[in-house]
């Protein structure tokens, strides 16, 4: 599951409609819905996330939080290394191969950490 894929559950539950009332009314499959929600599929377009938020009847913060999670949770995600150093094109490679063995504290920690260089490199331009 993704986070824009928990978050939109989260949001359909809290409102009690089915994952069938809800896409009918968006106009997706019920299917397509499920894989969204379960993280089989990627982003949602722009057209059908303004869908969501409209049928949800979020506004502001969250219609932007979920706007946002849906910018990053693509469940297949690919690095690009090229240019990086040897140390950059391990890290990449070794979170690809080994994610799957990382507890919910040690990703907590790596994200708290890249988000943190993320500010910090934003603040220095």
């Amino acid at each position: 599951m993704t986070p824009f894929g928990q978050r939109l559950r989260q949001l359909r539950e809290e409102r009690g409609v089915s994952q069938k009332e809800m896409a009918a009314a968006i106009r997706v499959s019920a299917a397509y819905l499920s894989a969204l929600e379960h993280g089989r599929r990627g982003q949602p377009t722009w057209d059908l996330l303004q869908r969501m938020i409209g049928y949800l009847n979020i506004i502001w913060d969250e219609a932007e939080e979920l706007q946002n999670l849906a910018m990053i949770s693509h469940p297949r995600v690919t690095i690009d290394t090229a240019g990086l150093s040897p140390e950059a094109t391990e890290l990449a490679n070794l979170l690809a191969n080994h994610i799957h063995i990382l507890d919910k504290e040690t990703i907590t920690n790596l994200s708290t950490m890249l988000r943190q260089a993320y500010k910090k490199h934003r603040s220095l331009r």
